[in-house]
């Protein structure tokens, strides 16, 4: 699991540090005395747990705490303030859990106890994506039903993409190709990402995307996909390459040489 503490104070940070650290451990903990930070490193690794200090400045904590949900839904927010009056606030946003100064060892291992998303929650992979022959995607045993053929297949982009950001552009460049102007799809693609989303809100696929201005990223470690695993196992993996691809879509042709070398590696 992994936490991040934010508070532009240092001796309130370090405080809370130690609190942490004595409750959990053996979780991954990182600190944060600038907000922007925490938020440039939110925009590329997924946070489990934030705990947030209310009153920052350039970024409030309430601010932060929206982005870092805007992120990643599933989030769990821990603010941290002085002032009771705040409560109401982070209650109206669904926080996790709500601190008054000073946190104690107590409270505080309250507060990671009793999280809005729980570990095992999240570590309960309900989505499988099929890469090998035709490109699936799966849902508690189920293919997923998206309103536009070309939602799947961002899908299968983002997929395919390993867990990296993606841009609209190139979403637009291997959804249409060369096929007319791309900023006549800029729209579309509006519409396929509002279907995305739709879709996975519909499905409480919380924490599958993870966006940022103009990209987005599926979260490789909340599924289950044959590729990841042929790349990480190769021959001990369940599921094995056999040179067929994501068979539906022109441009995952591009990453056969890659599988096929892998393929045929002693």
């Amino acid at each position: 699991m992994t936490i991040i503490a934010v508070n532009d104070d240092r001796d309130e940070l370090d405080l809370l540090l130690d609190l942490i650290y004595d409750a959990n451990p053996d979780d991954e903990i990182l600190e944060f005395e600038d907000p922007l930070l925490a938020l440039a490193y939110a925009r590329e690794n997924e946070v489990d747990v934030a705990f947030i200090d209310m009153s920052m400045p350039e970024l409030d904590g309430l601010q932060l705490g929206i982005y870092l949900k805007d992120l990643n839904s599933s989030v769990n927010l821990i603010f941290v303030s002085d002032d009771k009056k705040q409560a109401y606030t982070a209650l109206e946003m669904h926080a996790s859990g709500y601190l008054l100064k000073p946190p104690t060892e107590k409270k505080v291992v309250r507060e990671l106890e009793e999280l809005r998303f729980p570990q095992f929650q999240k570590e309960h992979k309900r989505v499988f994506a099929q890469t090998f022959g035709n490109f699936e995607l799966f849902v508690d045993g189920i293919p997923v039903e998206f309103k536009y053929k070309k939602t799947k297949e961002i899908v299968a982009v983002l997929v395919n993409n390993k867990g990296a950001q993606t841009t609209n552009g190139e979403l637009i460049a291997a959804l249409w190709e060369d096929d007319g102007d791309p900023q006549k799809k800029v729209s579309y693609l509006c519409n396929l990402r509002q279907d995305l989303q739709n879709t996975f809100t519909r499905l409480k696929l919380d924490g599958i995307l993870l966006k940022q201005r103009g990209s987005m990223a599926i979260a490789k470690d909340r599924i289950v996909c044959d590729l990841y695993e042929f790349l990480e196992k190769k021959k001990a993996s369940p599921y094995q390459y056999t040179g067929d691809y994501m068979n539906q879509y022109s441009w995952a042709e591009y990453y056969h040489a890659d599988l096929d070398e892998l393929l045929y590696e002693d």
